[in-house]
C-alpha cells in the first residue's frame, strides 16, 4: 500500500519541490482538521446531541474568536513560514528516494516520531509555564481562552510557533525516516493536535482508542488550559504522570526534612 501512495506522490514530484507546497499543505491539512470541529461548535447551541459531547458545556464559540485565531494563523504562515520554506527550498532541495519503505517500518518511525516530539513538547511546555518571563513573553497569548476550541491549535506567538515546528520537522530526520513517512507524520501530528484542542469528548476520539490511559486526548489538553499547571504533555500521559509523582515526592521531602 505505500509504494503505490508513494508512486502517486512522486508524480507530483514537482510540486512537492515547490517552496509552496510545505506553506500550502501545511495550511490546508490544518484549516480540514478543524473544519469539523467548526461545525460541531456551529450546531452544538442548536443540537443537544452534539453539546452533550462538548467538554466546557458553557463555552460558546463566536465568529469573532474564530476569525482572531485563524488570522493569527494565516499571518505566521505568510510571514515568517513561507519565507522559511523558501530558504529551505534553496538550501536544501527535496530529493525523494526511489523506493518506498514498508507500511510496519512507516508506523514504527511515525509512532517512534510522536513520542519523541511528545517528550521535546513536555520540557518545552514545563519551561514554559514555571519560568515566569517565559510564560509572559511567549506563552501566555495560547492561554488567552481557557475553553479550547479547533482555531485555538495555532493560536500562539512567533517564538511558540517555530519551536514547536522546529520540533516536528527535526525529528523525522534525527531519526532517519523515509519522506513518505514524514509525511505521514506531519500529517498525524497535525490532527491530533487539532484533536486536543477541539473542546469535545467524542465516542471515537484517540484517547477511547488507546488502552491503559496512555493518551490523554482533548479532555487531558483541555484541563489544561483551564487549570494552567496540570497536563503539559501533548498527547501521551506518562510524563505528565511522572512528572506529578517527582513533584509530589519533593514535597514529601520538604515536609520530612
Amino acid at each position: 500500500m505505500s509504494s503505490l501512495l508513494f508512486y502517486n506522490i512522486r508524480a507530483q514530484e514537482d510540486f512537492l519541490r515547490s517552496p509552496l507546497f510545505p506553506v500550502l499543505f501545511s495550511m490546508t491539512l490544518y484549516l480540514s482538521c478543524c473544519l469539523p470541529y467548526l461545525c460541531l461548535d456551529t450546531l452544538s447551541s442548536r443540537v443537544a446531541l452534539v453539546h452533550r459531547y462538548k467538554i466546557q458545556s458553557q463555552s460558546r464559540v463566536t465568529w469573532a474568536m474564530a476569525w482572531s485565531c485563524l488570522a493569527t494563523s494565516l499571518h505566521t504562515h505568510a510571514v515568517f513560514i513561507f519565507p522559511l520554506s523558501v530558504l529551505h527550498w534553496y538550501w536544501r532541495p527535496v530529493v525523494l528516494p526511489a523506493q518506498a519503505p514498508g507500511s510496519l517500518r512507516v508506523a514504527w518511525d511515525v509512532l517512534a516520531c510522536l513520542l519523541l516530539f511528545d517528550l521535546q513538547y513536555f520540557v518545552w511546555h514545563v519551561l514554559h509555564h514555571k519560568v515566569p518571563w517565559l510564560y509572559r513573553t511567549f506563552h501566555k497569548v495560547h492561554h488567552r481562552y481557557t475553553a479550547t476550541f479547533a482555531l485555538t491549535t495555532e493560536h500562539s506567538g512567533i517564538w511558540e510557533t517555530l519551536s514547536l515546528g522546529l520540533f516536528a520537522a527535526v525529528n523525522p530526520n534525527l531519526l532517519g525516516c523515509h519522506p513518505l513517512t514524514k509525511m505521514f507524520f506531519f500529517t498525524l501530528n497535525i490532527w491530533l493536535s487539532v484533536e486536543d484542542h477541539s473542546g469535545y469528548d467524542l465516542p471515537w476520539a484517540p484517547h477511547r482508542l488507546v488502552p491503559f490511559g496512555l493518551y490523554g486526548g482533548s479532555p487531558h489538553h483541555d484541563l489544561h488550559h483551564l487549570k494552567f499547571m496540570v497536563n503539559y504533555a501533548p498527547y501521551f500521559t506518562h510524563w505528565d504522570r511522572l512528572f506529578v509523582n517527582m513533584h509530589n515526592d519533593l514535597l514529601f521531602l520538604r515536609i520530612l526534612y
